[in-house]
Parts: structure tokens; sequence; C-alpha cells
């Protein structure tokens, strides 16, 4: 049986010098906790693609051009409690403009 659970789950990617900066910032406000255990998360490599529009100031690449970057997703628990400081400090140190993060619900097993 499935019941909801008081942890989400945060998922996000960045480019790989950026890594160990958000994944810390993501670490010290909370995120990652796990029992006796903390700064806990997955990472794995993707490739980002996306083009920046009008009015966009991005980080990488140019307004109107197609871009690919190669880049690391993070993934980590975070309490709900501690949701809302997590999300704040991996936008302090996420280098994009418009960072795509993902919250995702958890369950618990009974």
């Amino acid at each position: 049986m499935l019941k909801d659970s008081q942890f989400v789950k945060i998922k996000v990617t960045v480019p790989y010098e950026a890594f160990e900066r958000v994944r810390h910032a993501l670490g010290e406000a909370g995120a990652g906790r796990l029992g006796n255990y903390d700064h806990c998360s997955y990472s794995y490599p993707v490739k980002g693609k996306f083009r920046p529009l009008e009015g966009a100031h991005p980080a990488i690449g140019d307004v109107g051009k197609h871009e690919e970057v190669d880049e690391i997703c993070i993934e980590c628990i975070c309490h709900k409690d501690k949701l809302q400081g997590a999300i704040e400090a991996l936008r302090r140190t996420h280098p994009y403009e418009e960072p795509a993060i993902d919250i995702l619900p958890r369950y618990e097993i009974e």
C-alpha cells in the first residue's frame, strides 16, 4: 500500500562547471537529508537542448540559435518543510536564467 510522503524529489540539470556549486547549495539548504546522512543525491550526464528567444539573456549560447550543452542531472529528496529554501538556494547558484526544475511527488510503502 502506498501513502503520501513528507518528501519530494528535486530534479534539475546544470552545466558541468556548476554541478558541485548547485549540489552543495541544495545540501546546505537541507535537501538530500536521509536519516543519518545529508547531501545525498544522484547525478548522471544528459544533453540539454534549447533555443533562447528574443528577450532572453542566456548564460550559454545566442538568442535565436539552437544550442546543445553537456549537462549533469541532479536528483535529491527534500522534506517538504525544506523545499522553499532548497529551491531558493538552487536558483541563487544555478547559472541559467530559467533553470528547468522538477518537483516530483514521492510515496511511502506501508
